[in-house]
C-alpha cells in the first residue's frame, strides 16, 4: 500500500505547466530517496503510466493515464455527480431545485428536486425552454460569449428585446446570478447561477424556484449566495479551477 501511495504521488506531481519532469525535479516534489524514485518510475513506465523522453531523461504521463481519463469521462453522469449539491440546496431552501444544461438555443432540465411545500413550482426532468428566457437560461447565456447575431437567432420567435437581454446578461455577470419574476409562470420567482467545466466554459446552471410570497428580495439574495457557493463545489468536481482553467 505504501508503494501505491508513493506511485500516486509521482503521478500527481505533473501539472499542465510541468508536463515533463526530470528525476531531480520529481525529487523536489515527492519525499522519496533516489533509488526508490527510479524503481517506481520504471514500474510506472512498464505499465504505460509514464513515458521517458529526451536526454537528459525526462518523464511525462503515458497512455494508461489517458485511457483512465477516457473511461472516467465516458462514465461521468453529471446529474448523479450533482445530486449531493442539489440536495444540500434543497434541504437548506425547502424550495424546488433544478439543474439545466445548454442545448444551443434551448436549456434542458436534467435533474430536479421539487419543493415539499404545498405551494411550489416545478417543471420536471426533460423540460426544455428557450435559453433567452428565464433565470436558468440567462445564467448560462451570460457566460457563453454569444455575439449579437447569435443572441438574435436564439431569441427568434420570442418577444425578447435584444438590447434589454444584453443589459440583463451584463448585470448577471456583474452580480454573479440571474433572477426572474413572473416571467414564465405568474407569481413564480427564480434565481440561478452558472457552473463551469475544467476548460472554464459554462457547463450549465443551478436554479431555485418558488412563489414570490416566500422569495422576497432579501431571501433571494441569500439563496443566490448559497447557489454560488454550491456552484463552485460542482465546478470543482468538473475540474474547474485546475491550473489549465481560465478564471472567471
Amino acid at each position: 500500500m505504501r508503494a501505491v501511495g508513493r506511485a500516486l504521488e509521482i503521478l500527481l506531481a505533473f501539472t499542465p505547466q510541468d508536463f515533463e519532469l526530470t528525476p531531480s525535479e520529481l525529487l523536489k516534489r515527492v519525499d522519496l530517496s533516489r533509488p526508490t524514485l527510479y524503481r517506481l518510475l520504471y514500474t510506472l513506465e512498464e505499465n504505460g503510466f509514464l513515458v521517458s523522453v529526451g536526454e537528459p531523461q525526462r518523464f511525462r504521463l503515458g497512455p494508461s493515464v489517458a485511457r483512465l481519463a477516457h473511461v472516467w469521462t465516458s462514465s461521468l453522469d453529471l446529474s448523479a455527480l450533482a445530486e449531493p449539491v442539489l440536495r444540500r440546496i434543497w434541504q437548506t431552501t425547502n424550495e424546488t431545485v433544478a439543474m439545466f444544461l445548454p442545448q444551443r438555443e434551448l436549456r434542458l432540465c436534467v435533474a430536479e428536486l421539487p419543493s415539499p411545500q404545498p405551494l411550489n413550482f416545478k417543471r420536471g426532468v426533460g423540460y426544455t425552454e428557450r435559453i433567452v428566457r428565464g433565470a436558468t437560461g440567462r445564467a448560462i447565456l451570460a457566460y457563453m460569449g454569444s455575439s449579437e447575431d447569435e443572441l438574435r437567432a436564439f431569441a427568434q420567435g420570442t418577444n425578447v428585446n435584444i438590447k434589454e437581454l444584453q443589459n440583463e446578461l451584463a448585470q448577471t455577470r456583474k452580480r454573479g446570478y440571474a433572477s426572474s419574476h413572473s416571467e414564465l409562470i405568474s407569481g413564480a420567482v427564480s434565481v440561478a447561477v452558472p457552473f463551469f467545466d475544467r476548460h472554464g466554459a459554462v457547463a450549465g446552471s443551478l436554479g431555485v424556484f418558488g412563489p414570490e410570497v416566500r422569495l422576497d428580495g432579501t431571501r433571494l439574495k441569500h439563496i443566490a449566495k448559497l447557489l454560488q457557493e454550491e456552484a463552485k463545489n460542482l465546478s470543482a468536481m468538473l475540474g474547474y479551477g485546475s491550473a489549465d482553467a481560465p478564471a472567471k
